[in-house]
């Protein structure tokens, strides 16, 4: 496989944290698409403080050589009227396409507790009852037919703290909506968090992967999470997550899966930490040096 059909991003939540705005606030937009692109990334998510102008944010991307990978869209499915998701669906994808992203990075925030400050992460996990299911899948296949219209993709994210977390949840997604339409966005760091295998959910859905973000666990901390009532936000703060290399997943056997399919598209590094405790630039430049010795991107 063309190494060239693999193109390498990082996620400006190491920089600042739109859930908790407090980490990182002292870091400026700025500051942080130029150290992305000095620890050798040539692309981004979008955060908090970029630009909402398109050509604004793209002038300031491009003298840096960076590109939009995708941005984070939060649907209510099972908790609102789709109409209300569809309006704010169509603006977000309007705005990715003008930015030339292909895919749009979508998880069901209905009952979420990922941004609840004191809910146990894993004592209180949502579960979608069959009403639920049938309006998150139905829903989907509408919004991926909404970014076909401008020849885009949506991605699902499972998440820690979501209704769509665990390998069984990630299953009956795929098992309830169209394969040509609804795609999935692996994350490693939050598959190994929740208990399960990226390898084994790669390898299973690797023709409807169309996005993977790059996340390592710190062990400790996860398992201190599963032992205590923590909350997502505080297992964030605590350090959960890292950069690939500093944690404990090996990357090989995914890399090799990930070669070995031809997979075509972004891997983005996501590796939200404190960054008073975690230097965002030192940290990406720990995540690019690892990322080169181990997968040769």
């Amino acid at each position: 496989m063309n190494d060239s059909n693999i193109t390498l991003g990082i996620a400006p939540i190491a920089w600042t944290n739109d859930n908790m705005p407090e980490l990182g606030q002292e870091n400026t937009f700025e500051q942080c698409i130029s150290e992305m692109a000095l620890a050798g990334f040539v692309g981004t998510e979008i955060g908090n403080k970029y630009p909402k102008e398109p050509h604004k944010l793209k002038e300031m991307l491009d003298i840096r050589g960076l590109s939009v990978a995708s941005a984070w869209f939060s649907s209510f499915l099972t908790t609102k009227p789709f109409s209300e998701t569809k309006e704010a669906f169509i603006k977000h994808r309007d705005f990715l396409h003008e930015m030339g992203a292909k895919v749009i990075v979508v998880s069901e925030q209905g009952n979420s507790i990922q941004g609840e400050m004191t809910t146990p992460l894993f004592s209180k996990k949502p579960l979608f009852t069959t009403e639920d299911w049938e309006n998150v899948t139905t829903g989907l296949e509408r919004l991926a037919d909404l970014a076909k219209e401008k020849d885009m993709s949506i991605v699902y994210h499972h998440h820690m703290g979501t209704g769509i977390q665990t390998t069984e949840e990630i299953d009956q997604l795929m098992e309830m909506t169209d394969p040509q339409k609804v795609f999935l966005l692996i994350d490693t760091g939050h598959l190994v968090f929740s208990g399960e295998d990226p390898l084994t959910i790669y390898q299973k859905y690797q023709s409807r992967i169309k996005h993977i973000h790059f996340k390592d666990i710190r062990q400790s901390v996860a398992n201190e999470v599963k032992n205590t009532p923590i909350s997502f936000l505080n297992a964030v703060k605590m350090g959960v997550f890292t950069v690939p290399g500093d944690g404990m997943i090996d990357f090989s056997p995914i890399w090799n899966a990930i070669n070995d399919s031809g997979y075509k598209g972004w891997i983005v590094v996501e590796a939200e930490q404190d960054p008073a405790l975690a230097n965002p630039f030192e940290y990406a430049v720990k995540a690019r040096t690892y990322i080169k010795n181990t997968c040769g991107l």
